[in-house]
């Protein structure tokens, strides 16, 4: 029987947590987070924020990528920690909410940037947008080899374009044009609840470099690769985020940040008269990027739960030539284009996606005390730094905003629950060997 590949390598791993990353979200948040907190210093704490709770989760996942080098991932870790009715309902919302809605929302917004260069009506953007999901849905089933080349270039590319953003805005900063103001003497007074608000989009912007994780199984020592892969992606993420938001301010007032739906285009459009058409292009490179990152690596998961046998067994094939989940990855592909067409607004999704992957992230970053408690002895190639205090500070900051966010939008949040209750059925019919 067939095999999954085992060829990626520490660098195609990184590449993967990085562009996983960095799709659609740096280039469109910026102004939800202005908007939030209308403060220099506020702006760049909340994008810090958001990597130190990406920083703490991936130090945490270190150490269990290290102990459950398998395919799967974050649904291993569940699945061993709670039990296999939570890894099951992981996958699910994976399936039905949090991947597809995201490959639904990145196709959506790759669609719009590409109107910059082709007229399209708005069922024009949604047949551009579902073919961009089929067709790198069909370049990832070629192979691990290729997926990992497509993830190479592509994430190489958007990294170099940011930099080119950074660079632009420190070699043409003119303070007196645009002074930034780093004071906190006068603050708004909802701040507080601000920086909440604006880490929906900085955790959207942050989201992806557990994607790594997924893929355990066709890594070259995952041991030890995934786990350091998850760690460099978060920091490289990181750093890149602060930098080029500190670049938009220096380009652009906060005011005009605010009021921007395409801040990068305008930044560069300052230096650059063809600026906003030339970043259309840049971000929808980036975008198209990670869509082939996203088609690619959840469906392991489908995989994982159909191998245990609690998902549709068809889903565990794989082809016999190109050694990849064949039928994971349609299934995927074709429930994220039911979703685009139901729901067909970026905003909806992105806090329906969110705040569903934000909850299991956070029973990850718990898991990591059960097996301390539990599994003392198991083999833990990484161990993860600063414990217990740095996976307590994950789990802390992921559960308030949880809160935060079934507060703030609770007809997406509650939608997602709905969602994740339905699961329980079907794996009670799964487990029965009715499905």
């Amino acid at each position: 029987m067939p095999q999954l590949n085992q060829k990626l390598t520490l660098y195609g791993l990184t590449m993967i947590a990085v562009g996983g990353c960095i799709g659609s979200g740096i280039f469109r948040a910026p102004n939800d987070i202005v908007q939030a907190v209308p403060n220099a210093s506020l702006v760049l704490m909340v994008w810090g924020l958001g990597g130190v709770v990406a920083l703490t989760g991936a130090l945490t996942l270190a150490e269990l990528g290290g102990m459950f080098p398998r395919a799967g991932g974050v649904y291993v870790f569940l699945k061993e920690a709670f039990g296999e009715v939570v890894g099951f309902l992981y996958g699910w919302v994976i399936l039905l909410v949090i991947n597809t809605g995201a490959l639904a929302a990145l196709a959506l917004t790759f669609a719009d940037y590409m109107t910059f260069f082709i007229p399209l009506s708005n069922s024009g953007k949604v047949g551009l947008a579902i073919g961009t999901i089929v067709v790198l849905t069909a370049i990832n089933l070629r192979g691990v080899s290729v997926s990992q080349w497509l993830a190479n270039i592509f994430t190489g590319l958007k990294l170099l374009a940011i930099l080119g953003i950074i660079l632009l805005a420190f070699t043409h900063y003119d303070s007196s044009a645009v002074p930034i103001d780093f004071s906190l003497r006068e603050l708004p007074p909802d701040w507080r609840t601000g920086i909440l608000v604006g880490l929906i989009g900085v955790l959207w912007s942050m989201g992806g470099w557990h994607h790594t994780s997924y893929l355990a199984g066709e890594a070259i020592n995952a041991k030890r690769n995934v786990p350091r892969a998850m760690v460099l992606g978060v920091l490289i993420v990181t750093t890149t985020y602060v930098l080029v938001n500190l670049a938009y301010m220096m380009l652009l007032s906060l005011p005009a940040i605010a009021g921007s739906s395409r801040v990068a285009g305008d930044a560069v459009a300052t230096v650059i008269p063809f600026g906003g058409r030339l970043m259309a292009l840049v971000i929808a490179v980036s975008v198209f990027g990670t869509i082939g990152i996203y088609t690619m690596s959840a469906p392991r998961i489908y995989y994982a739960m159909a191998e245990d046998g609690v998902f549709f067994k068809a889903l565990s094939k794989i082809h016999p030539r190109f050694r990849t989940p064949v039928n994971a990855m349609l299934l995927q592909a074709a429930w994220a284009i039911v979703l685009l067409l139901l729901w067909g607004s970026f905003e909806k999704l992105i806090r329906y996606v969110t705040f569903m992957d934000i909850i299991f992230m956070t029973l990850a970053g718990i898991s990591i005390f059960i097996f301390r408690q539990r599994r003392p002895e198991a083999e833990r190639p990484i161990r993860a730094w600063g414990y217990p205090f740095i996976p307590a500070i994950f789990v802390l900051i992921s559960t308030l905003f949880v809160g935060s966010t079934l507060l703030e939008a609770p007809q997406q949040t509650l939608s997602g629950l709905a969602v994740l209750a339905s699961g329980l059925p079907f794996y009670w019919l799964f487990k029965r060997g009715v499905l």
